[in-house]
């Protein structure tokens, strides 16, 4: 978002930004995009608000901050959220979009493959390795990473870097002819 782009655009406020990214990724589609509600979302959020009061009932305030901790310390500033980073913030200017090969594909059920993805997203994740396998051509010789936890240092750390740097796309207004 525009206030994302604005605000943490240096080393200290993007550690900030990287640790809280799980709930930019959640809240900013509703400030973005925001769409009508639908009955299965109501449904969802009365569900996840009985388990949440059944929770606390049971087990206390401390099991609903082992809730908010786990978010915190799972997806933010943990290994496997390199992924959110890698997967389309521009390292390099003009590559739009990174895969990672590594050991930790094999806990995210090879999220890493991502340029495959996107080249063939029908193709279910269990075959993104073979995929490049059969296509090295296409895909051995674009960057790449080896390190989410490097992927995440270097957002950090690179002052060129930063949450502007990504391809930002616009829809066209299906009402308009080009």
């Amino acid at each position: 978002s525009e206030f994302e782009g604005k605000m943490f655009n240096r080393t200290l406020l993007k550690l900030i930004w990287v640790i809280l990214q799980p709930y930019f990724y959640a809240f900013r589609p509703l400030f973005i995009r925001p769409m009508p509600v639908t009955l299965l979302e109501v449904i969802n959020f009365i569900v996840q608000v009985l388990f949440d009061v059944m929770v606390y009932k049971y087990f206390g305030v401390k099991a609903i901050f082992y809730f908010i901790q786990g978010t915190f310390l799972g997806t933010g500033l943990h290994p496997l959220s390199g992924h959110f980073i890698s997967e389309h913030y521009m390292f390099i200017k003009g590559q739009e979009t990174y895969s990672y090969y590594g050991p930790l594909n094999l806990l995210t059920f090879n999220v890493g493959y991502h340029n495959e993805h996107h080249d063939f997203p029908s193709i279910p994740g269990s075959r993104l390795p073979e995929l490049k396998k059969i296509a090295p051509e296409y895909y051995d010789n674009l960057p790449h990473y080896t390190s989410w936890v490097k992927v995440i240092y270097d957002f950090i750390m690179d002052p060129e870097i930063g949450p502007y740097s990504r391809v930002r796309r616009h829809i066209k207004d299906s009402d308009k002819t080009d």
